[in-house]
Formats: C-alpha cells, sequence, structure tokens
C-alpha cells in the first residue's frame, strides 16, 4: 500500500481555471483542498499561502505538481479557503530571493549498487553521472513516503529514471537514490525501489529536534563528494517527551497488537508524518469521555483482543470499541461503562467475536513518551512507543480536573460491526473514471480483504474503470482517501497511511465512516453511499 516514488507517466493537463499559479482547485474530502498548480509552481505557491495563512489553516502539503490546504473546517470552511488560494495565486509578488537561505551540504560517497547500472540506461559514465548529480542545484520540492524523506528536483537534472522492476525489500539508512525526475535518501531503513547511487551520513530526521526533518519543502541542497563519511553511532529507538514517575498498568499478555494511541500528530504532513493516532477516533473519545478525561488523552488500542493486565494501583477504566467480552478480576462488566479497577486486580479484554478493535482508557490516560506532540504509535513510520510486549509497564496520567460523569448520554457503544454503509465526499481524481465506475461505486458492493491493517484496507469488488490513462505523479493524501490501483479494487488509506500517493483518488470517506471501517474484519461487505453535503 505504500509507493515511494512518482509515477514516471504525466496525466493530461487540467483546463486552467484561473489566472497565476492556480490551475484547479479540489476538495479532499470536507478538511482539505488539493491545488493543482502550473508546472514548476508548487514552490512559489506554497510560499506565498504560507507567508498569509488565515486561522484555520492545519498544514501546507506539497507535491510534485499538486499543493494540499489542510484546514479546520469549523474555523475556515472550504469555500473561504478556497477565496484565500484563489487571490495568493493571482497575485503578483516579486520572485524569492534564494539567498535568503543557505543550501544544505549532504556529504555523499558516491558508491551506490545501482550507479554502473543507471549511468548505462542514461547513456553516459558512471563518473558523468557522479558530476552532473553533485553539480546540480536542487531543491527540495516535498516530503512524503516517509517522515524526512525529500524528494528533491533540479533545473539541471533532466533524467527520467526508471524505478527498480524489483523494489528492495530493505534499503538502509542513508541510501542516496534516484527515481523518476527526483533524487532523495532514506532517512532510515525501509522498502524502496529507488535506483541506489550513493550514501550520506546526515541525519535527516530527527523527532526531537526543531525542525525534526533536515531536508523540509523548499529548502535548498548541495551535494558534496567525499571518499568516506564519520561513523555515526546508531540512534536510539524513537524518544519522547519524560513522562511521569509511578506505575499503574503492568501488561501481562498484550495480544496480537496492542499500541498506545491517542489523537494524533495532525499538521505535520508537509515533513512526511501522518496523522496516526487511533484508528477508531470515536471509540477512544468515548472511553475517555465515561471516565472524565480529556478526549486526547492517550488509551490502548487491541486488536482482535486476547489482552490481560493486572493494576498497580487504584484506578478507574472504560473499554469501548469492538471490547464486548470484559472482566476484572473474572467478574464480567458491561462495556462502555466506567468500572473502579483495584490495585491488583486482573482486567481482561476478551478474543474479539465481532469487530477488530477495543480501547482501553483509564481515568488521567496512559502517560507514555511523546513523539512530536503525540502519544501515538505510528506502525508505519515507526514514530512514537513500541508496540506493546508482555511484561510492559504503562504509568497512569495525573488525576483530571472533570469528575466522572454520574450519567452518560450514550450509555453504550451500541455500533454494529457487520456489514457497513460508508458515506464519502467525491474524491479530487474522480472525472479520471468512467460515468459507469462512479456509478458502480455507489450501486455495487465490495468485500474487505485480509489485507487491512492501520495503513490502509484493500477492498475487492466491481472494476472502476479509468476514463484517463496512465498514472499521477505523486499528491498528497489524508486518511480516508480511497485510491484506485491499477491492479483494481479499492484502498482506503488509513490513519498511518503514508502523507503521498500516486493512485487517483476517487472518493474520500468521512472521519466518522473511517472509524467504522477501521472496526471491519475480512469478508465485511460494504456499500458506498454520498456523504450529505458531499
Amino acid at each position: 500500500m505504500v509507493n515511494d516514488a512518482s509515477a514516471p507517466v504525466q496525466p493530461p493537463e487540467p483546463p486552467r481555471t484561473d489566472a497565476g499559479l492556480l490551475v484547479a482547485a479540489r476538495p479532499l474530502g470536507d478538511a482539505a483542498l488539493l491545488l493543482d498548480v502550473v508546472p514548476g509552481g508548487v514552490g512559489e505557491l506554497l510560499r506565498r499561502l504560507g507567508a498569509t495563512p488565515p486561522s484555520g489553516v492545519i498544514d501546507l502539503v506539497p507535491a510534485a505538481r499538486t499543493l494540499l490546504v489542510q484546514v479546520d473546517p469549523r474555523a475556515l470552511p472550504l469555500a473561504r479557503a478556497e477565496r484565500w488560494v484563489r487571490t495568493a495565486a493571482a497575485s503578483v509578488t516579486p520572485p524569492e530571493d534564494e539567498r535568503d537561505e543557505a543550501a544544505i551540504d549532504l556529504d555523499v560517497v558516491y558508491d551506490g549498487e545501482d550507479l554502473a547500472e543507471t549511468a548505462r540506461l542514461l547513456d553516459m559514465s558512471a563518473e558523468a553521472l557522479v558530476a552532473r548529480h553533485r553539480d546540480a542545484r536542487w531543491r527540495v520540492a516535498f516530503t512524503g513516503f516517509a517522515p524526512g524523506f525529500g524528494y528533491l528536483e533540479s533545473p539541471d537534472w533532466p533524467f527520467d529514471v526508471p524505478r527498480l522492476a524489483t523494489p528492495r525489500t530493505r534499503v538502509p539508512a542513508g541510501a542516496v537514490g534516484l527515481a523518476a525526475g527526483f533524487t532523495g535518501a532514506y532517512p532510515r531503513a525501509t522498502p524502496g525501489g529507488w535506483r541506489l547511487i550513493g550514501r550520506t551520513a546526515a541525519v535527516l530526521f530527527d523527532p526531537l529536534a526543531d525542525p525534526p526533518a533536515l531536508l523540509a519543502p523548499g529548502r535548498r541542497v548541495r551535494f558534496r563528494e567525499v571518499e568516506a563519511l564519520p561513523v555515526v553511532r546508531a540512534a536510539a529507538p524513537q524518544a519522547g517527551e519524560a513522562r511521569a514517575a509511578g506505575a499503574g498498568i503492568r501488561v501481562e499478555r498484550a495480544g496480537i497488537l496492542s499500541t498506545i494511541q491517542d489523537a494524533g500528530r495532525p499538521g505535520r504532513a508537509s515533513i512526511g508524518v501522518s496523522p496516526s493516532g487511533a484508528t477508531d477516533r470515536g471509540a477512544l473519545h468515548l472511553a475517555n469521555r465515561l471516565l472524565g478525561n480529556p478526549a486526547a488523552a492517550a488509551g490502548v488500542e487491541v486488536t482482535l483482543g486476547g489482552f490481560r493486565a493486572v493494576a498497580e494501583r487504584d484506578a478507574w477504566v472504560a473499554v469501548t470499541g469492538a471490547g464486548r467480552a470484559l472482566s476484572i478480576d473474572g467478574h464480567a462488566c458491561d462495556p462502555a461503562a466506567a468500572h473502579a479497577w483495584p490495585a491488583g486486580a486482573t482486567l481482561e479484554i476478551a478474543p474479539l467475536t465481532s469487530g477488530v478493535r477495543a480501547y482501553l482508557a483509564v481515568r488521567g490516560g496512559v502517560d507514555a513518551p511523546r513523539v512530536l506532540g503525540s502519544s501515538a504509535t505510528d506502525t508505519l513510520s515507526g514514530l512514537g512507543p513500541a508496540v506493546l510486549a508482555d511484561g510492559d509497564v504503562l504509568a497512569i496520567g495525573a488525576e483530571p480536573e472533570a469528575p466522572i460523569p454520574v450519567g452518560e448520554v450514550i450509555p453504550f457503544d451500541a455500533r454494529g460491526f457487520d456489514d457497513l454503509v460508508v458515506e464519502v465526499h467525491p474524491g479530487p481524481r474522480a472525472d479520471w473514471f468512467t460515468a459507469a465506475a462512479r456509478d458502480a461505486l455507489y450501486a455495487e458492493v465490495f468485500t474487505v480483504t485480509a489485507d487491512a491493517d492501520r495503513v490502509g484496507i484493500r477492498l475487492v469488488g466491481p472494476d472502476l474503470a479509468r476514463a484517463v490513462a496512465g498514472e499521477l505523479p505523486s499528491e498528497p493524501m489524508v486518511p480516508g482517501a480511497l485510491q484506485v490501483p491499477p491492479g483494481g479494487g479499492v484502498v482506503v488509506l488509513g490513519r498511518d497511511g503514508p502523507v503521498t500517493g500516486g493512485y487517483p483518488v476517487i472518493a474520500v470517506a468521512t472521519d466518522a465512516a473511517l472509524d467504522a471501517l477501521g472496526q471491519a474484519r475480512p469478508g465485511t461487505r460494504v456499500r458506498f453511499r454520498h456523504a450529505r453535503g458531499g
């Protein structure tokens, strides 16, 4: 579900609808605008928008030919955001002075395992390829694929380099590669299909630094050829802000996959960091509400149940989502209700028979290390606390000011987790599909496959035929985007999904619908319908 390079095929130019830098503005769900920008204009439009952001703008995310404006629609409705964008795009401003910000120098040893073969593909010697790459004037166009992975472009680099036919299962951190018209360096060891021409020892992403990404969009970069690199001690596991002393919960059985989750890291997609956070936001918010916690307090997301823990001090707890079979010291407890959890007592969430994820919240919240402002475990990027393991001990945060509610408006989590009706907004690339395909999206049934996790959910269903051939250059994505890859089916991006992608988005699920999809088991039948107001 992860695509780490722009596709080389260019789509037809959309019709020009505005003077200046903007070609078209298209909604991407109900909280973002995807802007088609004139060739070469993304950096300039990013500069203009970044200089005059109104209240309500959450993030500006550039890509190859597009720019995403993420907003809080309660503070900045999309219609007002579009007026602001069009005004900035049509304005006349002096060109950016490249001398205002010094270029970043990256020392590179040009000994990559694909260097010779790439040179042959470009009909030049390896020495000539190195010289062209070293002497080009590079600028970070956008960030995607992984936190801190910058896509660098240059007016001095006209080469369209094809990706490897079979991506590597592991590319080492610091590897410098080429793909399409871009160069980039891998911040951490990941799979990847770029052609490797060298390596650098630079720290490309450090979540504790300010800024965390060395290669932020717009920065100029120079590559310096060196004979050897300094020896860099391996980085420690992702750390975070210190947590309070004092344990509260000892995990005896973590189950298949249990992670710490909260409201996530919104507003950091421009440096390649996904929002992450609880897959079923509504369930975690309800659990916190039952205990008088702030809505964003961290809890434990338990996948498929089979979780057991012991309280090391007196606590109050609530379990929501798919956690229907809850017991404390062998006594059955109602789900979606606050319960006393005495010190020494054992809490168990039985294997789930319906739905996928249960949420365990404790009064005061789980006090876990914070990375970039959040305790969420991001399974794609590796940010945040490690996946929970047997024997882990979790601290409990300070007592909140609000009391435990005496009565609750929603007495229990009554949602079913069987067949789903999923509300979606039309996607920014819906016009890439035939009218019959757009009709089929809403008329036919799709089925959840076993290829489903926090990164994305693959559905099989009717063929959604294209009206436009080829693939998009990489463009920004949001959780809930319905991508349609060439092989068929639909991939719904999850909370840990990549922040850019190269497949057209036919629709975007609402936030509540994405919660529901996060509880869908393989075999669940899904029908899409137009969101109210969409």
